[in-house]
């Protein structure tokens, strides 16, 4: 902080000792010591007031960063969820709405509801393609 050697140290302790005196010097010593140490001590408050609100400054600025980076990946997930919509929607749906046309219906729905399911099929008799009994319960 101060560069001050010995002898300057020794040249400031005779002139002390010249003004001051003998008998005070030693509590003035002590006074002074006890100024210096508060002075340290509130210089080292304030470098730790500013290192923390650099710190802080830091981690407001990663957190900003990050939210930005979450935004982004889920505007990308949206997208492409938007895409594969699209997607289905093109591959998927205008070729059951073709097809329904072409067979004469224009509501899919009703080619779905046309569709035999697996358990519709085994409640048909395969001799006379009629359904057959519904099974009784035990009771």
């Amino acid at each position: 902080m101060f560069d001050i050697g010995f002898t300057e140290l020794l040249v400031i302790g005779v002139v002390a000792l010249l003004v001051i005196g003998p008998e005070r010097l030693p509590k003035v010593a002590r006074t002074a010591g006890h100024l210096f140490g508060r002075f340290q001590r509130y210089v080292n408050d304030v470098r730790a007031d500013i290192s923390r609100e650099m710190e802080l400054e830091e981690l407001q600025k990663a957190g900003k960063a990050f939210k930005e980076s979450v935004e982004q990946a889920a505007h990308g997930v949206e997208k492409g969820v938007e895409d594969a919509e699209y997607t289905m929607q093109d591959e998927v749906v205008s070729p059951i709405e073709e097809a329904a046309k072409s067979v004469g219906d224009s509501d899919p729905q009703n080619i779905r509801e046309h569709q035999d399911s697996p358990q519709q099929e085994k409640l048909f008799d395969e001799a006379n393609n009629e359904p057959a009994s519904a099974p009784e319960s035990k009771a």
